[in-house]
């Protein structure tokens, strides 16, 4: 070996046979093993064409590959690299001669959930969104090898779930093709029945190499120990305090029993972490360590020591938002590029204001995830369908966004011009008493609307039209937490609030939507500046200084994580994020949010270890040893 390796590395490279589980800590060279120990077994005389790379992406896979050719100096081997749908869509292309062909579109996906909710009459506000969690929960189903007479969905009734799901399988088979959860299925079913074709792969690959095996979930695992018998040749490199896609079905548990699985296999911790300084490993360990479910680890920064880790309080997010673009700047006249610093954040409904701060101070700015419009998200469209309507705007289409919202029980049948008539539609219901009275007040509240300021109107239509009640009685149908949904309508009002006429408020969402869309074409062409993300998006990146938005009870833990496992997932992924730092790390939380107390996260007060005390204004708390106030 001619890299100097630390001797954890040195004895993952070194290992030829037998299973071996390497334990890899944030920032601790894992894809330098996972190459170095490739070559290590080309340089035992092992045939280049029995050794098997696994990934979960196919960039990974990529710069995988490009890693290990480097490492080879440009010498062809025959290792084979890919995913493990890649993998297991090529032996299913030898047994059943499958093409890429075969494998369904996204477009098509979206295509067969979509005719079943026109088939089946069911009334879906946020379409886009229902339709993605559907196929979400189906794959989940399947990856889980789950009945569905036992499964309880998230998005809706069981009844409809079932429906939608067989729906989708039948539509799949018609048209014969299938999606990536079925190369899976269908890899597994091969294998199980047919084991002379099992062998031959078995022989095939003689060693495998799996990476970030903590995302793996129950049928590719599966899978994998059948491909590896009899010799068990699996070299698993993760982290289980860096699982966090349990809603695609990786679990821990899984990498926690793979010694159980395994009771020969060595176990290797990759402790040594080269990417952050010492107050950033070892405030994120204490972290961590509250989680109950998790392998012991013990890591040290090679860095040493640096900055303390910044825990800083704002009055509110208007605050937070303006003290982060304003360190951003002294940042830079410390000589920091703004490439260097990233805002991580736990939803995509979470960053507005911040992007609208960078906006304003002509901060450049790059976004790992859709970019996202709160004046477009479809409860935004209904309350301001309200607002033009008592304007005067009674278009049909307009109108139809607010008759049934809530529900009025008015048919779209009196709706028929193409400008709506109030005194036709009370025409319509001229022998229905009760109807024309709700006719009556949804005009009353419009000319009540006519004349008020944005944020008095917005509060109007949630209080006093009824929508807040809507919103709640939709979020039951649909199973989510009521909360997620009237926090949209909070942030209209606090958006409300900045402007004293509508013909503001309209002007400043236009200007925001033009903006938005000149950010999407220069993130094409060159994307620079300040780093956006989700928390889930961060995984496997880094960065000098990291800034984590509004860490609060209800935002981080996520309010939709109740049970133990799942606050535990909201742990690790604060943790990945926290990991994600260089040098600085400031992490930031609020005091107040929409005129209502906000908490502080209780990830805050574990890597504090102790209930931390106010320390006058909103410089923040007092922290020992991860520090508080502005940077200097």
């Amino acid at each position: 070996m001619t890299r100097e390796f630390n001797a954890s590395q040195k004895e993952a490279v070194s290992h030829v046979d037998g299973p071996m589980m390497v334990l890899a800590g944030p920032g601790s060279g894992k894809t330098t093993v996972i190459t170095h120990r490739t070559k290590y077994l080309i340089d035992q005389g092992i045939d280049p064409g029995g050794i098997l790379v696994i990934t979960f992406t196919r960039a990974a896979a990529r710069e995988m590959q490009e890693r290990f050719m480097t490492l080879m100096e440009g010498r062809s081997t025959r290792v084979s690299f890919g995913t493990f749908h890649s993998v297991f869509f090529t032996i299913l292309k030898y047994a059943y001669r499958y093409q890429a062909s075969d494998i369904v579109r996204e477009d098509q996906k979206l295509r067969y959930i979509r005719e079943m909710i026109q088939e089946y009459g069911l009334e879906i506000e946020d379409e886009h969104e229902f339709v993605s969690a559907v196929l979400g929960e189906i794959s989940f189903v399947k990856s889980e090898m789950l009945s569905l007479d036992h499964y309880y969905s998230k998005n809706c009734s069981e009844s409809v779930f079932k429906k939608l799901y067989q729906g989708y399988e039948e539509r799949m088979r018609r048209a014969g093709l299938l999606d990536f959860d079925d190369m899976l299925v269908i890899c597994h079913q091969l294998f199980t029945e047919r084991k002379d074709i099992l062998k031959a792969w078995q022989d095939k690959f003689r060693y495998i190499l799996i990476d970030e095996f903590q995302d793996i979930n129950k049928v590719q695992y599966e899978i994998v120990k059948m491909l590896a018998l009899p010799r068990n040749n699996l070299f698993i490199v993760g982290d289980d305090d860096q699982s966090v896609y349990r809603f695609r079905g990786a679990k821990p548990e899984i990498m926690l029993g793979f010694t159980r699985d395994y009771p020969q296999a060595k176990t290797v911790l990759l402790g040594t972490n080269y990417r952050s300084t010492r107050e950033i490993v070892d405030t994120a360990s204490r972290l961590i360590s509250c989680n109950a479910k998790r392998y012991e680890k013990k890591l040290t920064a090679a860095k040493g020591a640096g900055k303390p880790v910044i825990t800083s309080m704002s009055s509110d997010p208007q605050e937070e938002t303006l003290r982060i673009v304003e360190e951003m700047k002294d940042y830079v006249k410390a000589g920091y590029r703004l490439e260097d610093i990233a805002v991580l954040y736990r939803t995509n409904l979470d960053p507005r204001l911040m992007i609208e701060k960078l906006m304003e101070y002509n901060i450049p700015f790059t976004m790992k995830d859709s970019l996202p419009n709160l004046y477009e998200h479809w409860i935004s469209q209904n309350v301001l369908a309200y607002i033009r309507a008592a304007g005067g705007d009674l278009k049909r289409s307009n109108i139809l966004q607010i008759i049934n919202r809530p529900n009025r029980y008015v048919s779209r049948d009196s709706l028929e011009e193409v400008t709506v008539s109030w005194n036709k539609v009370k025409a319509f219901y001229q022998d229905k008493g009760w109807m024309v009275e709700r006719i009556e007040q949804l005009e009353y509240d419009l000319l009540m609307l006519r004349d008020m300021p944005p944020v008095a109107a917005v509060n109007y239509i949630r209080k006093g039209v009824g929508y807040d009640e809507y919103i709640k009685e939709y979020a039951r149908f649909r199973r989510m937490k009521q909360e997620e949904l009237l926090e949209v309508l909070d942030q209209l009002m606090e958006s409300a609030a900045g402007f004293k006429t509508m013909e503001e408020w309209f002007d400043h969402m236009e200007e925001y939507k033009k903006r938005l869309r000149e950010q999407a074409r220069a993130q094409k062409t060159a994307p620079q500046g300040v780093s956006l993300m989700t928390m889930h998006s961060s995984k496997g990146l880094e960065f000098k200084v990291v800034y984590i938005l509004d860490a609060n009870e209800g935002i981080t833990p996520h309010r939709k994580a109740v049970l133990d496992p799942d606050i535990e997932e909201e742990r690790r992924m604060f943790y990945v994020a926290m990991t994600r730092a260089k040098e600085r790390l400031h992490v930031c939380y609020v005091r107040e949010r929409y005129g209502k107390r906000q908490e502080m996260s209780r990830f805050v007060q574990e890597y504090l270890g102790q209930i931390p005390r106010e320390a006058g204004g909103s410089r923040g708390w007092q922290t020992g040893k991860s520090g508080t106030g502005r940077k200097r």
